[in-house]
């Protein structure tokens, strides 16, 4: 499955994504000081190939009307980075297991790897991109979180209308640093 959106491509992962997916786990990994620094990448090219190996067996034969909790992000036949998904309960908190009856909500985020990437609002597209797919598949609610260090995601954010809805004073530590913990809604108008 795909999603074209200006320059961009959503797309379902492919075979030769797992070597890019090696590289940013491993040796370029500065991406991942915007997304979660207080989150170490440690990890080696053999766990992580066949990590992802297993990943894309998993998700390769997914049929076109299964909802994707996960695009790729292909810019001029480039593989850049990733938007995806996941479940928060009502105090915004990451769900791990979702229990019966209770109250979830669909967070999403955007990772774009490749440095010379960065600041040509390539993200923001993806992430509306990814924002319209939810929407058209029945959602009327997203969010959105960050950190407050994390400049560049809350410009993004603002910039696609989310609000800020809960401030976690001082949960994230960078660099001996505090930092809150944010959290922002989007409403389907």
């Amino acid at each position: 499955m795909q999603i074209k959106y200006e320059h961009i491509i959503l797309r379902d992962m492919i075979e030769s994504d797992i070597e890019d997916y090696v590289r940013w786990f491993t040796t370029e990994t500065e991406w991942s000081n915007a997304d979660a620094p207080w989150e170490p990448i440690e990890s080696d090219e053999e766990t992580e190939r066949t990590s992802w190996r297993e990943y894309y067996a998993s998700v390769k034969e997914l049929p076109d009307d299964a909802r994707r909790w996960k695009f790729e992000i292909e810019w001029n036949g480039r593989h850049i980075g990733w938007v995806s998904s996941y479940p928060i309960d009502e105090n915004y908190e990451w769900l791990g297991e979702i229990k019966d009856g209770q109250t979830v909500h669909r967070a999403i985020g955007i990772d774009i790897c490749e440095r010379d990437m960065w600041g040509h609002g390539i993200g923001t597209n993806a992430l509306r991109a990814f924002m319209n797919y939810y929407f058209e598949n029945g959602m009327d609610k997203l969010y959105t979180q960050t950190w407050s260090g994390n400049v560049r995601m809350i410009r993004c954010a603002e910039k696609l209308g989310f609000v800020e809805c809960n401030r976690n004073i001082g949960t994230r530590e960078v660099d001996r640093q505090k930092y809150d913990g944010l959290t922002f809604r989007l409403e389907r108008t």
